[in-house]
């Protein structure tokens, strides 16, 4: 995760010197999860790259005002949720997730199967919890759970309280755990 002192030395080398390395490494480092939260809004991946890519389309084409932005995190993230917002007005509809887009990780080949059984059930059963979620109440776990983003950032991008994002998280949290606890208790057979 990048310090904001990074982000801003990025920032000014970008703007002072038309760094081209700077502004790939600001891109990196961004581009995936901005990509997850364009796509919290238009259910689409190809759409969310456009989204991602027009907002760093934008950076470059004003990276002589850079110096304006005081925190370029959470620009990035606004600039991202309203061109996501300018997109679904512009199309009047929401694109349903295909399922050519979900992606399932398992990590260890170590894993005896009775293990990747109980990881698979664990990992289904979290996965479900999350995506049943109400729609702010995810797109804010995700924000702070996948994205790493603090509360304040969150309050600025969103226009939310710190508190509703707070309670938002506790909901959610609390929802999870009592999803994931219900799959793992089994009777007991005598």
């Amino acid at each position: 995760m990048f310090h904001v002192s990074h982000i801003q030395e990025l920032q000014r080398r970008i703007t002072l010197y038309d760094d081209e390395a700077a502004y790939k490494e600001l891109f990196i480092h961004f581009y995936n999860p901005l990509l997850q939260f364009a796509n919290s809004f238009v259910r689409s991946n190809q759409v969310a790259e456009e989204v991602v890519s027009d907002v760093f389309i934008n950076i470059w084409e004003m990276r002589r005002r850079l110096p304006e932005i005081a925190h370029l995190k959470v620009y990035l993230y606004v600039s991202t949720k309203n061109l996501s917002l300018k997109y679904l007005l512009k199309q009047q509809k929401k694109a349903a997730i295909s399922i050519d887009e979900v992606v399932v990780d398992i990590e260890s080949p170590d894993y005896n199967p009775e293990e990747l059984i109980v990881n698979a059930e664990l990992i289904a059963s979290y996965e479900k919890a999350v995506s049943s979620l109400p729609p702010r109440c995810k797109l804010i776990f995700k924000l702070i759970k996948e994205d790493g983003l603090k509360y304040k950032e969150i309050a600025e991008i969103l226009n939310i309280s710190v508190k509703t994002i707070d309670s938002q998280l506790s909901i959610a949290l609390a929802k999870i755990a009592r999803a994931i606890n219900t799959t793992l208790k089994k009777p007991v057979r005598l």
